[in-house]
Formats: C-alpha cells, structure tokens, sequence
C-alpha cells in the first residue's frame, strides 16, 4: 500500500475510534440531563463510527507495528448542547476536509480498499451531522429529539432513521445485516 493512503487509514482509524468513545460518554451525559432520544442517537451513531474504524482498520492488515494515528478530534465536553455542537463540527471536518481528500489521495495512488472504504464514512458522516443537527434544534428549544427507529449497517456504517432498506445504498448489504436503536 501507498504510504500517503496507509497514513490516512490509520488517521481516519484514530479519528473514527474517538468519535466512537466520544459519542459514547455524550449518549450517557444526555441520559442523565433526561434526553433519552438524544442519548438513543448518540449510541447509533458510536456504533457506526466503530464500524467506520473497524473497516479502515482492515485495510491495514499487512501492518506489523505501530503508528501514530493524527485525527481531529472534539474536546471539551459539556452539557448535550454543547456535545451536540462538538458532534456537528467533527462530523462537519470530516465530510468537507478529511474525507474528500483522503479519496482522492486513495484513487490517484489507485487503492480501492481504502477508497471504498473512505467513501462509505464520506457518505454516512453527511447523514450524521443532519441527525445531529435535527437533535441540536431540539434540545435548543428545551425538548427531547422525536426520532424513528435508528438502523445500523453492520459493513459500512451507513446510518438511517426510520425502517432499514431491504439493500444497504451504500454497499449492498442485506437488511439482516442492520442493527437497530429504538
């Protein structure tokens, strides 16, 4: 592999990982400031980002060592508001800096792996920073999110409310291969 790609993998693993944990301690500060939907939607998309890590992190496998993984990450937390607004701006960094250019870096140095995979994040982070936005108008105006069921595609991470497709839009997945948060 390319070491331009490779070095974007393991950033875009370090990164996705964080949002992973990240949105797992803002699920439990929404739970305790009495937004459970808010709280419901934070663990869905941690489960996405786990799958978005897990599939850059395949296409590392002919790694032996260690490398250090250089990712923007949202500190300070706070109140769910604020949480909320750390959560759009990551997700914001992805889709119009991170992902856009580790794809083309992985198409020119012609590494399907990890484009594919870069372009399955690109893709659901778009639908995260809407969740995320639709939940921040919310809690803003003093109320919990009204959400739908959540589902999860288990190989891609694509993310939906409402009803899982019989066919995963993004990479073909059945809908057994969906989780669901509701």
């Amino acid at each position: 592999m390319k070491k331009m790609t490779e070095q974007n993998l393991i950033n875009a693993f370090g990164g996705e990982s964080q949002a992973n944990m990240r949105y797992r301690h803002f699920a439990q500060k929404a739970r305790d400031e009495n937004y459970p939907n808010v709280a419901r939607l934070f663990e869905a998309i941690s489960h996405a980002e786990f799958v978005h890590a897990g599939d850059h992190y395949r296409e590392l496998k002919h790694l032996t060592s260690g490398f250090v993984a250089n990712s923007m990450a949202a500190f300070g937390p706070g109140d769910t508001n604020k949480n909320l607004q750390l959560s759009i701006l990551g997700e914001t960094f992805e889709i119009e800096e991170m992902y856009p250019a580790y794809i083309e870096v992985a198409r020119f140095q012609n590494e399907t792996g990890a484009q594919r995979s870069f372009q399955w994040s690109f893709a659901t982070e778009k639908l995260h920073k809407k969740l995320f936005e639709k939940a921040l108008a919310a809690v803003q105006s003093g109320h919990d999110v009204e959400l739908k069921p959540i589902h999860i595609c288990q190989v891609c991470g694509y993310t939906i409310e409402g009803n899982a497709p019989d066919l995963c839009p993004l990479c073909n997945a059945r809908k057994d291969k969906f989780v669901a948060y509701d």
